[in-house]
């Protein structure tokens, strides 16, 4: 008898410690029984990564393939190219406040840290002494003259040491974010 009476207390005990331990107060998950799984190593974007041989965290996609979504780039990291990009390209949206603000929140994330909140290439990277360079300012008479396509053309395969952003940011956030420099940093 003893012996089903202490089963049964087992059993209750274990009954209250599953059922406890999956939410103490409505704010928490509760219990954590494996760290690990809760609470990734992951690595930031712009810090070293041993588990690559070039060290970088942030990975350019494999080479040929293009992101679900996503049309194929025609024109490549050249000064030509570049050119014929201002040339050739149009943006297709038209200068809304709507399509400024996302373009100011699409260079907030992308830009900001090299070119600076204001354009003029003092951004935080720069500034701090953490690269070497100093960036593009945006608000030169070079690149106030750059018809919008050539900006979006920088976006999309990147300018001397400037990395490509078109695998991250999409078609359509690029040409926000060239309204953005155009319409509103390069009138300021």
């Amino acid at each position: 008898m003893k012996f089903i009476q202490l089963n049964k207390s087992i059993a209750a005990i274990a009954v209250i410690l599953i059922f406890g331990s999956c939410d103490r107060d409505r704010n928490s998950t509760g219990w954590e029984y494996f760290n690990d799984m809760t609470h990734s190593s992951a690595y930031e974007t712009y810090t070293a990564n041993p588990n690559f041989a070039d060290g970088k965290t942030m990975r350019n996609p494999v080479e040929g393939t293009i992101p679900l979504g996503y049309q194929p780039y025609l024109y490549q990291k050249t000064d030509e190219d570049r050119t014929k990009a201002g040339k050739e390209l149009v943006n297709p949206l038209n200068s809304t406040a709507l399509n400024i603000a996302r373009g100011k929140q699409v260079f907030s994330v992308f830009c900001i840290n090299c070119h600076g909140d204001k354009g003029d290439g003092k951004g935080y990277l720069f500034t701090s002494g953490k690269y070497p360079f100093p960036p593009k300012s945006l608000l030169s008479e070079k690149v106030r003259t750059n018809p919008i396509g050539e900006i979006y053309h920088v976006v999309s395969v990147g300018f001397g040491v400037m990395p490509q952003h078109g695998s991250q940011v999409r078609p359509e956030d690029r040409w926000k974010v060239a309204l953005y420099v155009k319409e509103v940093l390069q009138k300021q």
